[in-house]
C-alpha cells in the first residue's frame, strides 16, 4: 500500500486597471511554477490553497473554484512510493504584500496572461501547462 499525499495551491490573478494579471513563482529549482503545499493535519484542500499561497507569496487570496486535480507517483527516500494529488483553484488576488518566501521559492511576480503563458510553456513544468490554460478560459482568455 503506497502512502498518500494531498497538496493544493493556485491560479492567483488579479485585476490591475482593468488588466488581468496572472501570478507565477519562481521554485527553488529555477522552474516557472504556481504557489502550492502539502496539506497539514485538520486541513482542508482549500485551506491549505489559501496557506500556502498567502505563505509563499504574501498574498491574501480567496477561491473562486477549482481548476484541476492532477495525479502522480514519486519515489520517497523515506517511504518508497507515494501517490500524489494535487488540487488546484482559481484564486482571486484580495490584498497582502507580494513578497516571496526565502526558504521556500527563489521568485514571484505579476505577469500578462500572454507573458504567462509563454513562460510557463518554456521553463515550467509540463503537467501545470494544461492547469494554467484552463483557468486562463475559466477567466474568459480566448485561447
Amino acid at each position: 500500500m503506497s502512502r498518500m499525499e494531498i497538496s493544493a495551491g493556485g491560479v492567483v490573478y488579479r485585476r490591475d486597471g482593468g488588466r488581468l494579471k496572472i501570478q507565477l513563482i519562481q521554485d527553488r529549482y529555477g522552474k516557472v511554477s504556481l504557489a502550492k503545499g502539502k496539506r497539514e493535519p485538520g486541513e482542508t484542500p482549500r485551506e491549505a490553497a489559501l496557506r500556502e499561497i498567502r505563505e509563499e507569496t504574501g498574498i491574501e487570496g480567496r477561491i473562486v473554484q477549482l481548476v484541476d486535480i492532477i495525479r502522480y507517483q514519486y519515489e520517497n527516500e523515506k517511504y518508497g512510493l507515494v501517490d500524489k494529488e494535487v488540487r488546484y483553484y482559481l484564486v482571486e488576488a484580495l490584498g497582502g504584500e507580494l513578497r516571496a518566501q526565502q526558504e521556500e521559492i527563489r521568485g514571484v511576480e505579476w505577469f500578462s496572461p500572454e507573458e504567462a503563458l509563454v513562460l510557463h510553456k518554456r521553463s515550467g513544468y509540463e503537467n501545470n501547462h494544461p492547469i494554467l490554460r484552463t483557468a486562463l478560459k475559466m477567466l474568459g482568455l480566448k485561447l
